[in-house]
């Protein structure tokens, strides 16, 4: 039997090898977080960190309210007589570009977490190691939420009356958030694949601006040119902002939904995957 004998009159008694194994070994190891309780961990520092970074809100509150109120008195007038009538068809169609936008800030964030050091420590953890990722998914499907919850206040005020009511309204919300968590793979691939944090702002801004702007947010398709009707009439912003737009209005547009659904499954089957090859390769 081996002893840890200390020096004469410093530390604590000699104690034998085989009772500190017997001491640390006395207890169960604790059971393996599971793939949800391990999501919702991460999704929840997600959150804290909003809660110590509460300038994170700003882009999910103040420039989704100057979003409607610019783009409702700058075109209201000349596009459809007057703002109150055109704030029907611009407030659904504004508030997919406003939250479709934000997501862009996930893979900032991840880019932020990889430079500090913080994943080397995740990657340590017995954990499902998706997880890191998908928390940080779930909790920016929050600061969407909120958005939506904003924009539609605002909208509200300045007269939008959805004739779907509170269901076709939380129906057109949902659509909305499941498209964004899907969307944001796209984002969290950028963190994972530039070096800096500029260069990912930088680069979702040059996919994400034709994206958005390229769409039938502001005006109907049909009013443009063949050749940008092709590209507008197949961008996945379109189909979800006609989706939200006929929800919100009482309607079914179930080619749209489908759409958008579809394109959902295609951000998670197809960035999903990469995502975790380069997380795993980093």
């Amino acid at each position: 039997m081996s002893t840890v004998t200390p020096a004469k009159g410093e530390g604590p008694a000699p104690v034998s090898t085989e009772s500190l194994a017997a001491l640390l070994l006395a207890e169960e190891r604790p059971p393996r977080p599971g793939a949800l309780s391990a999501s919702l961990t991460f999704g929840w520092r997600a959150i804290l960190k909003i809660k110590h970074v509460p300038e994170q809100l700003f882009d999910v509150t103040a420039f989704p309210i100057m979003m409607v109120l610019m783009y409702t008195y700058l075109f209201g007038g000349a596009l459809a007589g007057s703002p109150t009538e055109y704030l029907q068809f611009l407030l659904p169609g504004i508030l997919v570009m406003s939250v479709v936008m934000i997501t862009m800030y996930t893979g900032v964030s991840v880019n932020t977490d990889i430079e500090k050091g913080v994943f080397d420590r995740f990657r340590t953890l017995p954990i499902w190691r998706p997880s890191t990722m998908v928390g940080y998914l779930l909790g920016d499907a929050l600061r969407y939420t909120i958005a939506s919850v904003v924009m539609l206040t605002v909208g509200l005020l300045l007269g939008y009356r959805p004739d779907g009511g509170a269901g076709g309204v939380v129906a057109g919300i949902a659509l909305l958030i499941v498209f964004s968590f899907a969307f944001s793979w796209v984002w969290t691939m950028f963190g994972l694949l530039l070096r800096t944090e500029k260069s990912v702002m930088g680069v979702s801004m040059m996919v994400i601006f034709p994206l958005t702007f390229l769409s039938n947010v502001f005006v109907d398709p049909r009013t443009m040119p063949g050749w940008l009707q092709a590209f507008v009439n197949n961008n996945p912003v379109t189909h979800l902002a006609s989706a939200v737009r006929g929800l919100m209005a009482g309607e079914w547009p179930a080619a749209a939904v489908a759409w958008s659904l579809g394109w959902t499954a295609v951000f998670v089957l197809v960035f999903g995957p990469v995502t975790m090859r380069l997380y795993n390769r980093k």
